[in-house]
């Protein structure tokens, strides 16, 4: 009974940050993009507000992350008794795609992150950046964040493919 509360338990910590990680990046994505978009605010400013937001959702989400990949490797550990079963079974090709996706993912969110580093943030503030920098630097920023949503998306659907056993 212990084995399957601790099981249980973890399983949980990994559903809830994927939710706090795959929500949030959904919010930023589909709702407050478009929203700031729609408000009468310059690109500056709206770039400022989205950094900010995207700075304060890391908080949580980057802890999010990596206990996300924690109880992965905890998770998939217990069902790799042997590494045969990786390169053996549908269930190893399914964990070797997340693995890969997650990957993807942490180079896209260590990109999006360099990009709207802080020096960014304070130079847009101070407006020392031109216009069509600041249109180059929204760009970036909308393609990198669909990106993450897309990967994390598919990732659960790997997640999913890999508790239901196919």
């Amino acid at each position: 009974i212990s084995m399957a509360i601790e099981q249980t338990i973890i399983t949980w910590i990994h559903l809830l940050s994927a939710s706090i990680w795959v929500g949030g990046s959904i919010f930023l994505g589909a709702v407050l993009a478009p929203l700031l978009k729609k408000m009468s605010l310059s690109i500056d400013e709206r770039l400022a507000l989205m950094i900010k937001t995207g700075r304060r959702f890391n908080k949580i989400a980057l802890p999010s992350l990596i206990i996300l990949i924690a109880t992965g490797i905890y998770n998939s550990h217990l069902v790799l008794q042997s590494p045969e079963i990786l390169f053996s079974s549908s269930y190893g090709a399914y964990l070797i795609t997340k693995i890969l996706l997650v990957i993807a993912l942490i180079i896209t969110f260590a990109v999006h992150i360099r990009i709207f580093s802080k020096d960014v943030e304070e130079k847009i503030i101070a407006k020392q950046i031109p216009d069509n920098e600041l249109q180059k630097l929204n760009k970036k920023g909308m393609i990198l964040g669909e990106t993450t949503v897309i990967i994390s998306v598919t990732i659960l659907f790997f997640a999913a493919l890999l508790n239901t056993g196919i």
